[in-house]
């Protein structure tokens, strides 16, 4: 009966996490839509919902406390709480970089965007859809599909890099561009370090199965040892 409750509480648990996980995805989302449309109440709307997410994890995480300090668990129940303490950490500063993005919206006042967001909305549909299925692995213990998530992360840092170059164009052809292309800069920064956290969210959830923890390389990071190696 004890192990019974017990179970039911981490189910619990873990449908408040993947409750928290569909705030931030919306979140993400919607930051980006709004700032592709300069929507600046839209924006607000999104800074107002970071306090939402900020409560939820704080309530998960109390819940974990309370389990912790009273089940005393052990071995792999152990892993699985410590590791969703993290994984709610994670999500929690994912809310941030949504509420970012929408910060940079409001600052911009009535300025124009330097260009069109056709590479930002794509980094936003590729780390969201990463973060729903890393949180879907975590939920089933699913570890050959956390571990093969992280790669995808290499699509994200390429379209940071087109991003990156294209608006280094505009302000070399126009130096007065330099603070509209830099508030881009930081919207596509910010959504690739949504994609590295979800890296981290994948490696939490081989640690809860396995027992062992290391960093998911991606097919990037083999490039750039192969280049160190090569140099």
């Amino acid at each position: 009966m004890i192990r019974k409750t017990f179970e039911h509480e981490i189910q619990q648990v873990k449908d408040e996490v993947l409750l928290l996980g569909s705030m931030v995805e919306q979140a993400i989302l919607t930051s980006v839509d709004v700032l592709k449309k300069r929507d600046i109440k839209g924006a607000e709307k999104v800074i107002a919902g970071d306090a939402l997410i900020n409560k939820k994890r704080f309530d998960i995480e109390n819940q974990l406390m309370v389990l912790i300090a009273t089940q005393q668990p052990m071995a792999h129940d152990l892993r699985l709480l410590a590791s969703t303490m993290e994984i709610i950490s994670e999500l929690e500063r994912m809310g941030d970089y949504a509420k970012g993005i929408a910060n940079i919206n409001v600052r911009m006042g009535e300025e124009t965007l330097l260009k069109p967001l056709i590479d930002v909305p794509r980094m936003a549909e590729i780390g969201v859809s990463m973060l729903h299925r890393a949180l879907t692995a975590f939920i089933n213990e699913d570890v050959e599909t956390a571990k093969s998530i992280p790669v995808e992360d290499d699509q994200v840092d390429a379209l940071y890099n087109q991003v990156y170059h294209e608006l280094m164009m505009y302000v070399i052809q126009d130096p007065r561009s330099i603070e509209r292309a830099n508030w881009l800069l930081w919207v596509a920064h910010n959504l690739e370090r949504v994609a590295d956290r979800v890296t981290n969210i994948c490696e939490r959830t081989v640690f809860i199965v396995t027992g062992e923890m290391g960093e998911i390389k991606s097919t990037d990071d083999e490039f750039w040892k192969n280049y160190k190696t090569t140099k």
